[in-house]
């Protein structure tokens, strides 16, 4: 089916349904995700958020029954990803669907040079590179997620650099080819508050720079609240509540969604009494 880029949607759910074995992670989820927007996905552990995620560019275990529609319309195009190939999955990944993983320790090879990984995601969907153009692409990238003198620190190694060094690296993996839509799943949770900031900080202004479509995924709401536009919360695999961002914050309508957000210590939260917990 021929798309004509007027329409708003850049990827759509249609009644997403995610099933292993005798568990269903996912029951009936409908949510888009616009041209240049920052769609956030707020759930706790277990809510199917992450699942979700994983299904769109194709990365669930082979175990996994997909039902539903993810209708994905870039290039002129619109595909049903549930119904594509893996052959057709592949060239889509890294290329126009980009995804930041919340550890990167267990994203990046430990054996590999930083420089040289960035410059394999280039050369990957670009096979014309030479090896002298994928190395500058993959400085040019390590510069632009402000990786301090990038050309020196190109043979470098992941071990070698802070965790929030290297969720800067991921990032710089995600964005060479320049995708249409960023998945970033929890690229916050493992690092301290003051990196978080930072890292939130750049994927925000990175997503404006180049017009990206980002889904950000997160259990803490108000952790998306200061990149998101929009938010959908989740719980034990069905959509709860959706809206825009500020009116989540502060007024949500949703029980759970309240709970969710009652359990965030604050600077004004009495440490003398037990932290709230989620609603049954």
């Amino acid at each position: 089916m021929h798309y004509d880029g007027s329409m708003g949607a850049l990827l759509e759910m249609r009644e997403l349904q995610i099933r292993f074995g005798a568990t269903q992670a996912v029951r009936g989820v409908s949510l888009r995700v616009d041209e240049g927007e920052v769609l956030g996905l707020v759930g706790e552990s277990g809510s199917g958020k992450s699942t979700v995620a994983l299904a769109i560019p194709g990365l669930l275990e082979p175990t996994a029954r997909v039902d539903g529609q993810i209708l994905w319309r870039g290039a002129g195009v619109e595909m049903d990803l549930v119904r594509q190939p893996q052959a057709v999955l592949r060239r889509i990944r890294g290329r126009a669907i980009a995804m930041i993983f919340q550890e990167p320790m267990t994203a990046l090879n430990p054996v590999m040079s930083i420089g040289r990984q960035v410059a394999e995601c280039a050369t990957a969907h670009d096979a014309s590179l030479t090896g002298r153009e994928a190395k500058r692409k993959a400085i040019q990238a390590l510069e632009e997620v402000a990786i301090l003198d990038a050309a020196r620190r190109y043979g470098d190694y992941p071990h070698q650099f802070s965790g929030g060094q290297r969720q800067r690296i991921l990032i710089a993996m995600a964005l060479i080819n320049r995708p249409r839509l960023l998945i970033a799943d929890e690229p916050t949770t493992a690092l301290d508050v003051t990196v978080q900031a930072q890292i939130l900080t750049l994927l925000k202004e990175l997503q404006c720079e180049h017009g990206l479509a980002m889904l950000f995924i997160s259990h803490d709401l108000a952790v998306v609240g200061q990149v998101a536009g929009r938010v959908v919360v989740m719980r034990a695999g069905q959509l709860v509540e959706t809206g825009p961002c500020a009116q989540m914050l502060t007024h949500p309508e949703n029980e759970y969604t309240r709970s969710l957000l009652a359990a965030v210590p604050t600077l004004k939260t009495d440490r003398g009494r037990p932290l709230a917990t989620l609603s049954a």
